[in-house]
């Protein structure tokens, strides 16, 4: 496949779970909120955790005003819902990331490209950020590189809920990273393979590649992404791309 490439693009945005990753996300989500809820038990009812940790998951996608990171806003409101002291909630997450993530692992694999892809955009001086919806701690995104054995990389940024202030699908997300590598929309690839939460990144004005090998896309607007293709599509289109001098 032949794709028309721009002779500019300096940075690679990589969304994670189902882009990179090959995951059985429902089954991860699940054993992660199940986990982190044993973590609580002599303090909170299992269920009732668990209800608390995602309703203030799903929050983190309201329309706020971005002035806290989605790491304070998420534990603010877990902290007010179960009555639990922020000091001792991040004592009890800590021993959870140090011992609870392994158990996951199974649940993690690499894409057979991926390793290829990564190397490819480093091998060309591309700026590389993974801008996975930052939901996660900076721990549990770790892992799950690890668990599939990408995490030897260089990365110029990982996005998570520590460093967030938004979430995808906000443009404002997107120009955040941008802002942060500096670098102009123009100059910079969004890939991904969710139509609802990858595509949007058209809206700060950045081209997108949209991996159909495990799409979502219930909005059907998968023709709306600049380039569309399977996982060696995306090794051939990377490798099209002309080498980045040093800045």
């Amino acid at each position: 496949m032949q794709f028309s490439l721009s002779e500019n693009i300096h940075g690679i945005l990589f969304d994670l779970d189902g882009t990179l990753l090959d995951i059985q996300m429902e089954d991860y989500i699940n054993g992660y909120v199940e986990n982190l809820a044993r973590c609580f038990e002599d303090i909170a009812d299992r269920t009732v955790f668990a209800e608390v940790l995602i309703s203030s998951a799903y929050a983190l996608f309201s329309d706020r005003d971005g002035e806290q990171t989605n790491e304070l806003f998420f534990l603010s409101m877990i902290a007010r819902q179960l009555g639990i002291g922020k000091k001792q909630l991040r004592l009890r997450l800590q021993k959870f990331y140090e011992n609870g993530l392994a158990q996951l692992s199974h649940l993690v694999k690499p894409f057979p490209q991926s390793h290829a892809i990564l190397q490819s955009c480093f091998e060309r001086n591309l700026k590389v950020a993974l801008a996975t919806n930052p939901v996660f701690p900076r721990a549990a995104i770790n892992a799950r590189l690890r668990g599939a054995g990408l995490d030897g990389f260089p990365y110029d940024l990982i996005s998570s809920y520590e460093n967030s202030h938004y979430c995808k699908p906000h443009p404002q997300f997107f120009l955040d990273i941008l802002s942060r590598l500096s670098l102009n929309p123009e100059n910079v690839v969004m890939i991904g393979n969710d139509t609802q939460y990858d595509l949007p990144a058209r809206r700060a004005h950045i081209a997108t590649f949209l991996v159909d090998t495990c799409l979502i896309d219930h909005d059907r607007r998968v023709g709306q992404a600049t380039w569309v293709g399977n996982h060696d599509d995306l090794l051939q289109f990377i490798r099209q791309l002309p080498a980045r001098r040093n800045d």
